[in-house]
């Protein structure tokens, strides 16, 4: 089949690289004699059946936005999978415009959508996926990092580098919530990179339930131990994706509140920050001990940053490596650079057959780099309840006996 014209949606959330993705389409399409169709706003149209919400993509409008953040096109979190009639509307739709071929840059959604236009559309649309997400979830092989994900952390450390020297400044510490779900990723690459004092994400719990309790254990014994220490100020970094692991009962607050595409809760109706700053600022007032504590969100604004040049790049060869594959009748894959090589990822072994989305993947908390982010944050751990000279050094420090320091934090005197 000749390609004549190749459709570009963006899906789910923003991420640092996508213009570049955009412009790498269009100008390579260009050059070998194929029309580059942009989308507005992902699927939300497409989904309605509406054909005019797109355009065709000229030279001059995509030749200097690879270094720009957000996306020409827009974005949206509609989910075609999940709706038999948005999913005949987007093929229609599709068809009508005569779209040969689609390419879709998205997460883990995004790959469920695209793979259900391929199989509508009985292969007379090809479909691949560029995967972005500063996230960092989706199950791309080995060690390679999802689109966004660097820049985002990029800017991150920056803003994690300033806290920390306020802090210093200050004397007081801050307690930061990342923005990041399911996992854990940007929160622990941003926690280790800044070298922050502390950072938690939900994969170190091994019970599939985490409460705010379990979470205030670690920030105030981290508080505690670096006070012993001589260090009055710190920065604790929690990812925003812990709040998703609480118990009903620790959110049944939240039952009307405002819920994603995908019927989850949207995380940032938690305010995780507030309620463990508040929690752990009790238990020092409790005790007469003057601790210092600001909640801060780390949220959006890593979402739309110019990209650094590592995802400026990749998004280039990205883009351009989704093009060649098309033309060369290829389909249904999602697109990555391993090795230098442009690699192909058939939609098959991307879905998790059990959620029928893109597979996730998790922080490995087994790993020797895992190992080293954690053996360089001040918290507590069990072998600092080996040493009893120790043990009452941090019991003092916190105000309490030494039996009832270890009864208090008995959780972290064990191995998890």
């Amino acid at each position: 089949m000749t390609i004549k014209k190749i459709g570009i949606v963006v899906g789910g959330g923003p991420a640092p690289g996508i213009n570049g993705v955009i412009s790498a389409i269009a100008l390579h399409a260009h050059d070998i004699g194929i029309t580059p169709i942009g989308f507005n706003d992902g699927f939300e149209w497409l989904a309605q059946r509406y054909t005019d919400e797109q355009h065709n993509l000229t030279v001059d409008e995509v030749s200097r936005i690879h270094l720009d953040g957000g996306s020409i096109i827009g974005t949206s979190r509609a989910d075609l999978a999940r709706e038999p009639e948005a999913l005949e509307n987007a093929v229609a739709a599709l068809k009508k415009l005569e779209i040969d071929a689609l390419i879709a840059i998205g997460g883990d959604d995004q790959v469920a959508s695209a793979q259900a236009i391929s199989q509508k559309s009985e292969g007379s649309i090809k479909v691949v996926i560029i995967p972005k997400s500063i996230d960092n979830d989706l199950a791309l092989p080995s060690r390679l990092n999802n689109l966004g994900y660097e820049s985002a952390r990029h800017t991150g450390v920056g803003i994690v580098k300033s806290l920390m020297f306020d802090a210093k400044t200050t004397g007081r510490w801050y307690i930061g919530v990342t923005i990041g779900r399911p996992t854990g990723h940007l929160t622990l690459g941003i926690g280790a990179a800044a070298s922050a004092t502390c950072t938690i994400i939900p994969e170190e719990f091994s019970s599939e339930t985490i409460s705010l309790g379990d979470i205030c254990d670690i920030v105030e014994g981290s508080i505690i131990k670096r006070q012993a220490m001589g260090k009055n100020y710190g920065i604790v970094l929690l990812s925003e994706a812990l709040s998703e692991r609480f118990s009903p009962a620790e959110v049944s607050e939240l039952e009307d509140v405002d819920r994603d595409m995908q019927g989850n809760i949207r995380v940032a109706e938690i305010d995780l920050g507030r309620k463990v700053k508040s929690a752990v600022q009790a238990r020092f007032d409790k005790r007469k001990k003057k601790v210092t504590i600001v909640d801060k969100t780390i949220g959006y604004e890593l979402r739309c940053v110019p990209p650094i040049p590592y995802d400026a790049e990749h998004a280039r060869d990205l883009g351009y490596a989704a093009v060649d594959y098309l033309v060369s009748g290829n389909s249904d894959a999602v697109i990555v650079v391993q090795d230098g090589d442009f690699t192909p990822i058939p939609f098959s072994s991307m879905i998790d057959p059990e959620t029928g989305a893109g597979r996730i993947r998790h922080v490995d908390i087994t790993t020797e780099s895992y190992g080293v982010a954690r053996d360089y944050m001040v918290r507590l751990e069990p072998r600092d309840f080996l040493d009893a000279a120790w043990v009452d050094t941090l019991a003092d420090t916190a105000g309490l006996s030494s039996s009832e320091f270890r009864k208090h934090f008995a959780k972290l005197s064990v191995k998890q």
